[in-house]
């Protein structure tokens, strides 16, 4: 029996604790009915977009598979050459397309978010611009100026090969600056900037080595919007007379019935194939960081 005094009682209570903690849980209160029927909600919803994504996809496949003998549409895509060269071509502009537009955005989100902050709306402006300009008018604006002048770029391949560089970068701004600008949010950036100064590091230095591993996942998202635009763009290398994967797909539609469905399901599958190589790339960048940490 313990004695009186403030802690006369404390074996009782350690009793008590172990004798709550060894008995059985007792049921789980009932979900509410508001709950219940906001996730139902929710899975309805769900259901109806996969649904609106999945059946045109079913439906492709299905009238690609119509070819006889079986598969051959994949089969004379394959064996096209076409397909393989306006492909790479497609993936090197989209490829030079990201280098381009990290150089020109991650400096001026990073400069914006430290320095001036004021100015991040009227960025965020010029931005989302090539959502209100059609490409249409952005090549034909291109054509006009550079097919003369000090500067004739159309003159030549690779002039026209820079000019839709160029292109293509704009386009890219909506998504390359969204996804970095996000990025940045999330990072401490002023007080990574503050420490990386204290210890002699340049300004050159900070974005390369201090900036850029922590916007790795963001410019992973971005990289895989813009190369999925340049991919599938048909009106600026069209006008611009580029062998690229658009206008290569608007070609096989015209002289073809089943290759194109064929080349729509093989462009999905390359598609995922990048999301599953961003969300890998991603998770093992995640990982690193936090085996760094706990070292």
């Amino acid at each position: 029996m313990s004695g009186p005094g403030p802690f006369g009682r404390l074996p009782d209570a350690v009793e008590s604790a172990a004798a709550a903690r060894e008995a059985p849980p007792g049921p789980r209160p009932a979900a509410k009915p508001g709950r219940r029927a906001g996730q139902a909600i929710w899975w309805v919803v769900f259901l109806i977009g996969f649904l609106y994504f999945f059946i045109p996809l079913v439906g492709t496949f299905a009238f690609s598979m119509r070819s006889q003998p079986l598969f051959s549409a994949y089969a004379v895509v394959i064996d096209d050459p076409q397909f393989a060269a306006t492909l790479f071509y497609s993936f090197l502009i989209g490829i030079i397309t990201i280098i381009v537009s990290s150089i020109l955005i991650v400096p001026t989100a990073f400069w914006v978010r430290l320095r001036l902050p004021r100015l991040r709306p009227y960025i965020e402006f010029i931005t989302l611009l090539p959502f209100v300009i059609p490409p249409i008018i952005l090549v034909f604006g291109l054509i006009q100026t550079f097919s003369q002048g000090p500067v004739p770029l159309t003159h030549t391949d690779m002039g026209s090969n820079i000019l839709l560089v160029a292109a293509y970068t704009v386009l890219s701004f909506p998504y390359m600056y969204r996804a970095i600008d996000t990025g940045l949010q999330a990072t401490d950036i002023r007080s990574l900037t503050e420490a990386a100064q204290s210890l002699g590091a340049g300004w050159t230095r900070i974005i390369l080595q201090v900036i850029l591993p922590n916007l790795r996942v963001a410019l992973l998202s971005g990289a895989f919007l813009t190369l999925a635009i340049v991919i599938g763009e048909f009106t600026m290398a069209s006008f611009l007379a580029r062998p690229a994967f658009g206008p290569y797909l608007q070609l096989l539609g015209q002289n073809a019935a089943y290759e194109p469905a064929a080349v729509t399901i093989i462009s999905f599958g390359l598609t995922w194939l990048a999301m599953v190589m961003i969300a890998f790339i991603g998770r093992g960048g995640r990982t690193r960081v936090a085996v760094t940490g706990a070292r």
